[in-house]
């Protein structure tokens, strides 16, 4: 029985915070540099949180983050999502997410985890709105790495740590809303499975051609067998 490792992204896979991660960086950044809605002209979709702090740094200030910005930055933003997170009128769960989780869990050839770019414990704030972090044992943050591939070589990592054997580059699945999430998957060689839940429209993912691409994942029976194929 081969042994497969399915790593989530977060935003738009799983669920939309209605906003809260956004606001979250715009109090962050206004509180350390005095400048307000840091957010406008820096698009967040695919990218690591450190990755975008850095990005809202050379936008807004047109340098180069020193040395502690972005740790600062980051701090500031995970204290703001504990406000911003329960209180988001828009926060939701995406379709599909509940009823699959609950079929992949349990299964002794399947370990859930995260790919995400969200720190760890921003990760496990947004999830904790929508009880989803009990899912996933382990996972790849952008506490880890600001590069996207890394994350999920820091996840495939921890999934082999749990598991105590080594698992082929073909037994990794890459979940994403996002041609990067694509694009990493590729370039550590797992398998990827597309989603059209956010932003991105199918058409955008379709050109990156992922091994599998959905609009959503409400298919259940679908999905899971797409993952597990």
């Amino acid at each position: 029985m081969a042994l497969k490792l399915l790593l989530f992204d977060l935003d738009w896979t799983l669920i939309y915070t209605g906003g809260a991660g956004v606001r979250a960086l715009d109090y962050s950044f206004e509180k350390l540099f005095k400048i307000a809605q840091a957010m406008k002209g820096v698009s967040p979709d695919g990218k690591t949180d450190p990755a975008i702090c850095r990005e809202m740094v050379l936008v807004h200030l047109s340098r180069e983050p020193k040395t502690g910005e972005i740790e600062a930055l980051c701090r500031g933003y995970v204290d703001r999502l504990k406000v911003e997170v329960p209180a988001a009128a828009g926060y939701r769960i995406l379709p599909g997410i509940p009823l699959l989780l609950e079929a992949l869990t349990g299964r002794a050839d399947v370990f859930l985890g995260l790919g995400t770019g969200n720190l760890e414990e921003g990760a496990r704030i947004k999830l904790a709105r929508a009880d989803l972090m009990k899912y996933f044992k382990f996972g790849g943050y952008g506490s880890d790495a600001e590069a996207r591939s890394e994350v999920l070589q820091c996840a495939v990592r921890r999934g082999e740590a749990l598991v105590g054997r080594s698992v082929a580059a073909r037994n990794v699945v890459v979940i994403g809303d996002n041609i990067r999430d694509v694009e990493a998957g590729k370039a550590i060689g797992a398998v990827t499975l597309a989603v059209a839940s956010g932003p991105m429209k199918y058409e955008e993912l379709e050109k990156t051609r992922p091994d599998y691409l959905f609009h959503d994942l409400s298919d259940t029976p679908k999905v899971v067998t797409a993952l597990l194929g």
